[in-house]
């Protein structure tokens, strides 16, 4: 494939990178999952390499030495090996992951929205819409969502966190919560065991407070106007340090020519980007955060569809975005 979604199901509309099978919208989190071709199992299984001397001679299951504290996590459906790891690696189930979900879609706090794989199934996600919505002014609609992933790669955490969604372009904004409880995150060195799922959702703040904070935030970001030289200097912070200019007063000593062709999709889109004319948006930080947020969702170039996911949810651009919510607070208290 020439992107790196490997599967994916999707109730409601089609999702922003366009990719997946739809389904009904009532699927419970294991129904999605198998929907969603991930009803696989993982396990743990030794490495070997051969006795080479015996190689020359030719090769059979005599032949072969342990490699004593190597592994190898491999996909049971297939084979497919997903990830070199040690001994003290605890594989995590994919039913285990959607398990997580399930008292809370039982309880009418949120519904299965999509799932999937990327990159060959080492990579595993479930995204849920929280019964929690709120509006900006103009009809500027903010909804929640509990996203979690489950790389199964030695050296990545299983995470879940909060993850706002704007509406009117799809963007996902990636919280950075000043407490640190934007996501709650695990290595593989313990069973996702009740304990530790108790433990996830107290980290998350799956209450109403966690969410709160972040519609202050957003009102906050949509109360406060930029000029052109801050919004310059915004963006070149995040994009390209050598412009920055510490508290510049005159817009001209950072030029737009001199922006690379990211920075300058990013000041385009702060204008011209869907919802950038909304009341809440139209010359606020809330706008020029959603310039930053479209841009890493839906332009940048040089990435397939599937790295596009990654990175926007997982990855580069979700750091990104997360700077970007940070320095937007930043410049918005300096108003």
């Amino acid at each position: 494939m020439a992107h790196e979604v490997e599967t994916m199901a999707y109730a409601g509309a089609v999702p922003w990178h366009g990719l997946g099978v739809p389904v009904e919208d009532n699927l419970t989190p294991v129904e999605m999952m198998q929907a969603a071709d991930l009803d696989w199992t993982v396990s743990k299984r030794p490495a070997y390499t051969i006795n080479e001397p015996a190689h020359r001679e030719g090769m059979d299951e005599s032949n072969l030495l342990y490699v004593e504290d190597h592994h190898f996590l491999t996909r049971d459906s297939d084979n497919k090996v997903l990830s070199h790891c040690g001994s003290d690696y605890v594989p995590i189930q994919n039913e285990e992951i959607f398990d997580f979900f399930k008292k809370f879609t039982e309880a009418g706090h949120m519904t299965m929205e999509t799932a999937g794989s990327l990159k060959s199934g080492s990579e595993v996600w479930g995204l849920a819409k929280i019964a929690a919505d709120f509006q900006l002014a103009g009809g500027d609609e903010v909804k929640g969502y509990l996203l979690i992933n489950q790389p199964h790669i030695s050296g990545k955490a299983m995470t879940i966190k909060f993850t706002p969604i704007r509406v009117v372009c799809n963007n996902t904004l990636t919280v950075a919560l000043r407490d640190g409880g934007a996501a709650f995150r695990m290595p593989h060195i313990r069973a996702f065991d009740d304990d530790v799922r108790q433990a996830a959702a107290e980290a998350l703040g799956l209450s109403k407070a966690r969410r709160e904070e972040f519609k202050k935030q957003a009102e906050f970001l949509s109360s406060k106007q930029f000029t052109g030289d801050s919004v310059s200097n915004y963006i070149a912070e995040l994009y390209q340090k050598d412009l920055f200019v510490e508290k510049a007063k005159d817009p001209q000593l950072i030029m737009r020519e001199k922006f690379t062709r990211t920075a300058d999709m990013v000041m385009t889109a702060i204008d011209q980007s869907p919802g950038a004319t909304l009341k809440a948006a139209k010359g606020t930080w809330w706008g020029a955060l959603n310039g930053v947020t479209f841009v890493e969702d839906h332009q940048r170039k040089g990435q397939a569809e599937g790295n596009a996911l990654h990175s926007a949810w997982f990855g580069a651009g979700a750091n990104r975005k997360a700077k970007a919510l940070e320095k937007a607070i930043e410049y918005a208290e300096a108003a």
